[in-house]
C-alpha cells in the first residue's frame, strides 16, 4: 500500500535488533502489522482480508 500511495508510510523492523519495540508492540510472532497504533494484524493473511482490516481501522 505504501508503494502506491504517498499518504502511507511503512517500516520493516528486525525484532532482534529492536527489543524495545518488541516489548512496546507485544510482538509474539511475525509478521506483525501495526496500523496507527490502533489495529494489529498478526501473521500472513490474504491480501483482501488485510486490506479490509486496515480500512476498518481508519474508518
Amino acid at each position: 500500500m505504501a508503494l502506491v500511495s504517498p499518504h502511507i508510510t511503512a517500516s520493516a523492523v528486525a525484532a532482534v535488533e529492536y527489543p524495545d519495540l518488541v516489548r512496546q508492540y507485544r510482538v509474539t510472532g511475525v509478521p506483525k502489522t501495526v496500523v496507527n497504533d490502533r489495529i494489529e494484524i498478526l501473521g500472513a493473511v490474504p491480501e483482501a482480508s488485510f486490506i479490509s482490516q486496515v480500512l476498518e481501522s481508519v474508518a
